[in-house]
């Protein structure tokens, strides 16, 4: 008896152990091949499929996302001796241009504020000297209004402006044509200056954003800034890049 139980010891156990062992493999083996992929046992034995093919497929769609869009941030009213500065350090931050539109009632007394836009690579446009309605003048009024505040940028910056907007976006058609300047309007109003609110300005901007927008706000605002920086890191992570606005009416 001794004797034939150290045989089935030494022979049935070890046999039985190795086929339970082959069943097993048989299984993972079949596992494994399913549907083509690769599949992985993690350390802990979880099972978990991934295909080469699916890995190919994604990359297309990742590549799409990095593509960027262009969008134009526009500021109006300035320039203003606190929130402008303020603008500035934002857009220094993120290294983003921006458009200001200025009035000339508010360059005189912060020029040093215009030349700072100027030096940081912004472009500039005219906003009227009194944030009139131009189609409430007369046309010689209305020339007067722009070509004043015109002369004051290019006194501070050295340079003159090819762009205008109108207040209010209305405009009597051909001015342009004797102001020699073009007419920018918008795409995107935030109505900023209505609302104040900061997730107000930047759900309405981050729901309606698309390519070659114009963004329409006013950098005489803190809630402006604060909802500026938050649109930029939004916008940015959806592959949207920021430009002047006359990248956007001339690409």
């Amino acid at each position: 008896m001794e004797e034939k139980g150290n045989w089935y010891r030494r022979v049935l156990m070890p046999a039985g152990i190795l086929g339970i062992c082959a069943v097993l493999g048989a299984a993972a083996w079949k596992l494994s091949d399913r549907e083509g992929g690769i599949t992985e046992l993690s350390p802990a034995g979880v099972v978990s499929d991934r295909t080469e093919e699916n890995q190919e497929e994604n990359q297309p769609q990742e590549q799409e996302l990095l593509e960027s869009r262009k969008i134009a941030l526009t500021f109006d009213d300035g320039p203003h001796p606190v929130y402008t500065e303020e603008m500035l350090e934002v857009l220094e931050e993120h290294q983003v241009p921006a458009t200001f539109f200025l009035l000339g009632q508010n360059i005189e007394g912060h020029e040093e504020v215009v030349r700072r836009i100027a030096e940081k690579g912004h472009l500039i446009g005219n906003h009227t000297f009194h944030h009139v309605q131009v189609t409430g003048l007369s046309r010689e009024q209305a020339c007067a209004e722009i070509d004043e505040t015109s002369r004051l940028i290019e006194s501070v910056t050295g340079k003159g402006t090819e762009y205008v907007r109108p207040p209010f976006g209305t405009w009597n058609e051909g001015l342009e044509e004797d102001l020699d300047l073009i007419p920018v309007m918008w795409t995107i109003d935030t109505k900023d200056w209505m609302t104040e609110n900061v997730d107000a300005i930047v759900e309405h901007v981050v729901q309606n954003a698309g390519e070659n927008d114009i963004i329409l706000m006013h950098d005489c605002y803190e809630s402006t800034v604060q909802a500026t920086e938050r649109i930029i890191a939004l916008l940015q992570a959806r592959g949207f890049e920021f430009v002047t606005v006359d990248e956007v009416l001339f690409d």
